[in-house]
């Protein structure tokens, strides 16, 4: 089968670091819109979409997040396309699909261990095709202080941590609130930037992004080749829509 066609809304107000990233990790073909200067696709003529993270809040009043908003949810709502939301992403998806997100009024920032909910039922039909062949229990790069406290209507927690969700389904919508397309340069650049984190926290989240902690990490980037691989089968008609 041909490459998926992806449409890859960019909400990162300009990160070169956040196309380089997804360009990396999806074997797709990518045709990338600057959501933050309102550049959304016209219409709805792709496999599937990707939503990344952003600096700003989904509950901000800001024209290009409304527009965002009901562009990604006609997408999935109307059109049926596979989505995949990450950090921001995750939280859109949520929003547009009639859950809450709200300010957790903390910060979640540096390699964390999250746990996946269904890994632990044992029932194969209830694993996440995204998050599939992960262990129980994995590491990933977080950064975020906002979270989604109550999933949409019908969604199934797929993943979480102290800090609360880390990840949902709805049908054809994949949400994960980790960064699995983080590589190094990435994770310290961002975490560097952090003006509201004091030096010393800065510091120590720095000195954690070790190689091993990212060769941890590494292993959550099989969710974007089973997210491919499920717009595939999608597209070939072997999976029907929830």
């Amino acid at each position: 089968m041909r490459r998926p066609r992806l449409a890859l809304v960019d909400a990162s107000h300009g990160n070169p670091n956040t196309p380089r990233n997804f360009r990396r990790e999806l074997d797709a073909d990518l045709v990338e819109f600057d959501a933050t200067a309102r550049d959304l696709p016209e219409g709805f003529a792709f496999d599937g979409v990707v939503v990344t993270g952003s600096r700003s809040s989904v509950y901000e009043d800001a024209e290009w997040i409304d527009a965002t908003r009901e562009w990604v949810r006609a997408a999935v709502e109307e059109h049926e396309l596979p989505a995949l939301g990450v950090c921001w992403g995750h939280q859109l998806l949520a929003d547009a699909l009639g859950g809450t997100v709200v300010d957790m009024g903390e910060y979640e920032i540096g390699y964390r261990e999250i746990e996946r909910v269904e890994a632990s039922t044992g029932d194969a039909e209830d694993e996440d095709p995204v998050l599939s062949g992960l262990p129980a229990s994995f590491t990933a790069f977080t950064t975020h202080s906002d979270v989604v406290v109550e999933l949409p209507p019908g969604a199934t927690e797929t993943a979480r941590n102290e800090y609360g969700n880390h990840g949902f389904r709805l049908g054809d919508a994949f949400g994960v609130q980790f960064h699995p397309e983080y590589d190094r340069r990435t994770a310290k650049s961002v975490t560097a930037g952090k003006e509201t984190l004091s030096d010393d926290r800065k510091r120590a989240v720095i000195e954690g992004i070790t190689d091993e902690n990212y060769a941890a990490a590494c292993e959550t980037k099989a969710l974007f080749e089973n997210f491919t691989s499920y717009v595939r089968a999608r597209a070939a008609g072997r999976v029907a829509p929830e």
